[in-house]
């Protein structure tokens, strides 16, 4: 049976402009985009009116950790009700992450990942993390881009004696993901240095949350950054960094970018409006909920992370949500490298960034599609399926209304948590409604989501890029000198 909906009346934005046209969804999928659109509607096309308000690619969110183990509990928000938060946020697709244990094989760390994931609301998809290096992940690392649909894998830098990815994995991650035309990630902070900060603060007797941002400086970040960006530039391999949360680290992305090199940027919503105070703030849980690596800044790095997306050395915005309760963070009651790190976002993103962001001037319409959904949709090899309202494209919508508000709330929020790091804020620009494979699911405060309506999306790789740069490698390196011996 064929389904059918025609929003009329809207203004369209996508990332290169916007214009006035309506949209005819069918069966999931952009059907028609145009002043014409309503004739090629079938008979009893449900009609959404758009008028005065704009209409946008759903959101993106290429940084979610649903259902994550982490230490030692386990994220709050699964992928149903993650995912669900999403869509009454905007946002209609994730990128999640797969994390195996040290010596846990790939594939059978993916396969559980993708159990839990049966249940998701939304589209998803997933980063592979390579936690350790042997034959088993050089030969999963193929099956997943092969024959998964993975065309990334994500590298953490930091939490020794833990999942931390040293320069050895690093050199033979990054070397097979070129080999199979797929993208390497980082989370960029020196482990080695947090771990020895960190004993250095309980040893001086600071126990609490603000032991983790003193713990985790910029400079900390920055190093790693660089440092990243410097081995993927030996190997002739692209890089994306995510949560870029400081100067030392956009800096690094920026010299990288000037000098012709393939890294992207990743920014959170949370990184560019809160700063580190908040890890000074007299109740011990409104601290620890903030907890989240790497931290939260002083103010003058918001501004350069702002000036990022503007230039374009940032592409993406992410949330890195991670969500854990008061009686999870309480782990480290008495020591702060104990509290489950990770924050919520998913549901507030978009509005966050359209009220401090386009309402400011710092963002056009079009410049906040970008960098809430084409870019993650260019970037990640989905585009233009996403990120896109053009005809072919999934039918994942969001009718924007700049005028409606909503007051951020955890009393409120559709996150499973008990705290958002946005409480207290009014937002101007909201979605009204959001659609999902043409399903509308998110109407005027009301959400209607189903448990397992969201698909694996397969990524494919990058055959041209990587190839072309696999040719300027070959030009780079120098011929051998060809000596004779003496006669």
């Amino acid at each position: 049976m064929t389904t059918s909906l025609l929003i009329r009346g809207g203004t369209v934005v996508n990332a290169d402009r916007e214009f006035k046209a309506d949209v005819l969804c069918i069966d999931g999928r952009i059907a028609a985009v145009g002043d014409d659109a309503a004739k090629s509607a079938p008979a009893n096309t449900q009609t959404l009116d758009a008028g005065g308000q704009y209409v946008l690619p759903g959101g993106i969110d290429p940084h979610t950790h649903m259902q994550l183990p982490f230490m030692g509990t386990v994220a709050a928000d699964d992928f149903f009700t993650g995912t669900a938060a999403g869509l009454a946020g905007g946002t209609t697709s994730i990128i999640d992450f797969v994390i195996p244990n040290p010596q846990q094989p790939l594939m059978d760390a993916f396969r559980m990942w993708r159990e839990w994931a049966q249940k998701s609301a939304a589209d998803y998809g997933f980063h592979v993390a390579v936690t350790w290096w042997g034959d088993s992940v050089h030969r999963d690392m193929a099956t997943l881009v092969r024959e998964e649909g993975v065309n990334s894998f994500k590298h953490f830098m930091a939490y020794k004696n833990a999942i931390m990815a040293d320069d050895e994995v690093l050199v033979n991650s990054f070397s097979r993901a070129l080999e199979l035309g797929a993208l390497p990630t980082v989370h960029a902070e020196n482990g080695e240095l947090v771990f020895q900060l960190q004993k250095k603060l309980l040893d001086m007797g600071i126990t609490g949350p603000e032991g983790h941002v003193l713990s985790r400086p910029p400079e900390v970040e920055g190093e790693a950054a660089n440092r990243a960006i410097s081995i993927a530039g030996v190997l002739g391999v692209p890089l994306y960094i995510v949560h870029v949360s400081c100067k030392e680290s956009l800096d690094a992305i920026t010299r990288a970018r000037n000098a012709g090199r393939r890294v992207y940027g990743e920014c959170l919503a949370g990184h560019l409006l809160i700063d580190e105070s908040v890890y000074w703030n007299k109740d011990w849980f409104t601290a620890a909920a903030h907890v989240m690596s790497p931290p939260f800044r002083p103010k003058e790095h918001q501004e350069a992370l702002w000036r990022g997306l503007q230039s374009g050395n940032l592409q993406t915005t992410a949330t890195d949500h991670c969500c854990f309760c008061e009686p999870q963070k309480a782990a480290g009651r008495n020591d702060f490298s104990k509290i489950p790190n990770g924050t919520g976002g998913v549901e507030d993103r978009m509005a966050v960034l359209w009220h401090h962001g386009v309402n400011t001037g710092r963002l056009t319409p079009s410049e906040f599609v970008r960098v809430t959904s084409t870019n993650a949709a260019q970037i990640f090899n989905i585009y233009p399926r996403k990120g896109s309202i053009s005809v072919g494209a999934d039918a994942d919508i969001v009718v924007w209304d700049p005028k409606g508000t909503r007051a951020i709330s955890a009393k409120t929020h559709h996150q499973k948590v008990d705290f958002n790091i946005f409480e207290g804020l009014t937002c101007t620009g909201v979605p009204s409604h959001t659609l999902s494979q043409g399903n509308l699911l998110w109407a005027n405060g009301k959400l209607d989501v189903k448990e397992g309506a969201g698909r694996y999306i397969n990524r494919p790789t990058f055959p041209t890029v990587y190839e072309a740069m696999k040719k300027q490698g070959e030009l780079r390196t120098p011929k051998p000198v060809v000596r004779h011996a003496a006669e």
